[in-house]
């Protein structure tokens, strides 16, 4: 069978299972929704330049997260995002059975080969349900990534972490490690635990027979958010009734909670390497689950993907190799300060050219253009640059240019609300100073926006940002970052070296602190007093802040790193 022999070949290896219920590769699978999806994306592209052994495994998506759109009043609209797996990937051999609602329900797994130039290349399967012989509600759990109520995340997350340990296991797969990418994988620690009881003989009361050390040697687990609705909980009544009893329920509330199953508490608890995305985000973590060792990876971005074509063709220039070694980008001052600044003014031609087509204005290449672009939710505070919107008027009139992007989930309706409300400033500010919010944020958006802006505004309440790696693509093309020390600007702000903090200094690690006067306050006075003088009064000065931008934190804060922290902490151990 030439689909048997062409995927066999990643049997070979033992290799470590990466399971993440979302990964964004390319905007042509849209199988991801933001920062979490492109971070999985990008730690197998970089997996496959550094050739490591690994297999990743997500879910189909076949509706995607949501092609977004404004109607007349400036309100977020959903559509489906529907795409054709059989035109990317290819379908493989091999179903696997899981149990819903005490039927069974097949899952099939499509392949993705992720190919690297350096020769490197990584299996990644998308698992679906959508199979003649399901039930019409069946094939549609693989649907819609973060649709429907609490049943339908749960069956997501039954394919996933059981479904994906099984067809791993029926395709071949040999596995040294699991790593957990949130918690969203969790159940996969519960197969994990069936598959070690059956080779002891004991009864099904003996807690022996339970081999939880066995398992949390397996396993790697990632956790990515303090925010409260980052940890998915699901109450008993209704894992028993969707899951049955996979194990003893004595247990399961041992491992994952007394009063509700907590996907979070259930990897805690079954994992022997535990860590935050960021130094500080390790630190909240810990504080949020006492009991636990919680380590600190800080997350990377994966260089050649989001270089934009002007600065890429010059540091193949000046940087040969700097794709798989980025850690040559220290070395950044080589380049002419002309040519960076040529670079950078080709992103930003192309930017606008977007901006024109998309949203019909047109803005000026000559402005200091300011870009943000997150998750649409109130703790990353979208809209705290219009705190003051006489000041910032005074402040930007004829300076200044703002650039937006992000989705609101489609329940959260402050967050299309906060969307709305940036979208109508332009009745307010009119020419004196343009804004845009570029719609349906994505891989190929995040692309020509990122790097053609002038400066990268993030601005969650701390210490809320586990990481924030839009900031990194940022620092990788010569855009400074402008940003309260939360997440991985901690530890690479240097005050006016590599870009500018906002508001005071990182001393917290409860979630309930806000800072949102102070920090205002210092935004505008910051961007008063010492960014807009600089970039209109000393080019040179700024150019020097966007080189270390490049050479003080893109050389260090990118996947390459990444992963070979995970190697030697936590895949090897």
């Amino acid at each position: 069978d030439r689909r048997m022999n062409s995927w066999k070949q990643y049997t070979e290896l033992s290799r470590i299972a990466y399971f993440s219920m979302e990964i964004g590769l390319t905007t042509e699978i849209p199988t991801y929704s933001g920062g979490l999806g492109v971070l999985a994306g990008d730690t197998i592209k970089s997996a496959a330049d550094l050739k490591l052994p690994m297999v990743a495994v997500t879910l189909i998506s076949r509706k995607g997260y949501f092609r977004q759109t404004f109607d007349a009043q400036g309100w977020q609209q959903e559509s489906s995002v529907d795409w054709r797996p059989e035109d990317l990937l290819e379908l493989l051999p091999g179903k696997a059975l899981i149990t819903i609602e005490n039927r069974d329900v097949k899952v099939q797994a499509w392949l993705y080969r992720v190919k690297s130039p350096t020769g490197g290349e990584l299996p990644v399967l998308f698992l679906d349900t959508d199979i003649p012989g399901n039930l019409a509600e069946d094939r549609k759990i693989t649907d819609h990534l973060y649709g429907g109520d609490k049943s339908y995340r749960l069956k997501q997350e039954i394919v996933l972490g059981i479904g994906g340990a099984r067809l791993l296991q029926i395709l071949g797969f040999r596995v040294r490690k699991y790593h957990l990418n949130e918690g969203h994988a969790s159940l996969l620690t519960l197969e994990l635990l069936n598959h070690h009881r059956l080779s002891v003989e004991d009864t099904w009361d003996e807690r022996a027979s339970w081999d939880t050390r066995r398992v949390q040697d397996k396993c790697v687990f990632t956790t990515h958010t303090p925010v409260e609705a980052g940890h998915d909980r699901f109450p008993y009544e209704l894992v028993e009734r969707i899951m049955g009893e996979v194990i003893p329920t004595d247990l399961l509330q041992e491992l994952g909670g007394k009063d509700e199953l907590n996907m979070t508490m259930l990897a805690l608890n079954l994992s022997h390497f535990v860590n935050g995305v960021a130094k500080k985000h390790g630190e909240v973590s810990q504080a949020l689950f006492p009991g636990f060792e919680i380590h600190a990876i800080t997350n990377g971005i994966h260089p050649f993907t989001w270089g934009s074509p002007y600065m890429m063709t010059l540091f193949d220039k000046y940087l040969p190799g700097w794709a798989n070694e980025p850690e040559l980008l220290v070395r950044v001052d080589i380049i002419p300060d002309a040519e960076i600044q040529d670079a950078h003014a080709g992103a930003k031609a192309y930017l606008f050219q977007y901006i024109e087509e998309v949203a019909g204005v047109k803005f000026d290449p000559e402005l200091l253009t300011i870009g943000f672009a997150r998750r649409a939710t109130a703790y990353k505070r979208a809209n705290m640059i219009f705190s003051d919107p006489t000041l910032l008027k005074k402040i930007g009139n004829g300076k200044l240019q703002l650039v937006f992007a992000g989705k609101a989930h489609p329940q959260d309706d402050h967050g299309k609300k906060m969307i709305q409300e940036i979208r109508n400033q332009t009745e307010f500010f009119g020419d004196d100073l343009k804004i845009v919010y570029l719609p349906n944020y994505n891989i190929d958006v995040a692309s020509r926006l990122i790097p053609g802006v002038d400066i990268w505004l993030n601005n969650p309440q701390r210490p809320l940002e586990a990481s924030g790696t839009s900031g990194m693509k940022a620092a990788l093309n010569g855009v400074p970052n402008f940003s309260v020390l939360d997440g991985w600007w901690i530890e690479g702000h240097i005050e006016g070296v590599t870009g500018w903090s906002i508001g005071p200094p990182p001393t917290e690690t409860s979630t309930n602190v806000n800072h949102s006067d102070e920090d205002v306050k210092d935004l505008y006075r910051k961007l008063e007093k010492t960014i807009i003088p600089l970039y209109y009064d000393d080019r040179k000065a700024w150019t020097k802040v966007m080189k270390n931008a490049i050479g003080k934190n893109a050389y260090y804060f990118n996947k390459h790193v990444m992963m070979r922290r995970y190697v030697t902490e936590a895949y090897l151990r």
